[in-house]
């Protein structure tokens, strides 16, 4: 049995209050849900956070090796 949906939505007004890792929000009925994903600068930073440094005791690797600690970009 196959079921065709129309539909039609017009939104004025669309306020979220907050936004959580893994949050969804659906207007409407859907067949299949894409992922995206978006990075926004809300502190206003104008200039990169400074290096973490090493705990004491632990083994640190060359920045090369290393990579980013937080894979939020392209680099």
């Amino acid at each position: 049995m196959n079921i065709t949906v129309h539909q039609s939505i017009c939104i004025h007004v669309l306020r979220i209050g907050s936004v959580a890792n893994s949050s969804v929000v659906q207007i409407g009925s859907s067949g299949v849900i894409q992922a995206k994903a978006d990075l926004y600068n809300t502190g206003g930073y104008t200039e990169p956070a400074p290096l973490p440094q090493p705990l004491e005791g632990t083994v640190s690797l060359p920045e090369a090796e290393a990579g980013p600690l937080v894979p939020l970009s392209i680099s």
